[in-house]
């Protein structure tokens, strides 16, 4: 029990080769990873931006339709 198996020292060499001998395969890795990370949340602040000018639109469309319904409810009675 003791005794470490062959699965256990192929992992371990594995292990071994792939942090020493990877020639930065790694740091591209993580490289990789925070560009595409960057960019999601990028594209995330691009598409609530998006969302954010499409409500104010609204709100802004909605306003001047309450505002037209106004005028002229307030035209209605002063005739």
């Amino acid at each position: 029990m003791g005794a470490m198996s062959i699965w256990h020292w192929l992992i371990v060499i594995a292990v071994a080769l792939l942090l020493f001998g990877g020639g930065g395969k790694i740091s591209s890795i993580m490289g990789d990873f925070g560009k595409g990370l960057r960019n999601f949340k990028k594209s995330m602040k691009e598409e609530g931006d998006e969302q954010g000018s499409e409500t104010e639109a609204a709100k802004s469309l909605k306003s001047e339709e309450s505002a037209g319904t106004e005028s002229k409810a307030d035209q209605a009675q002063k005739s």
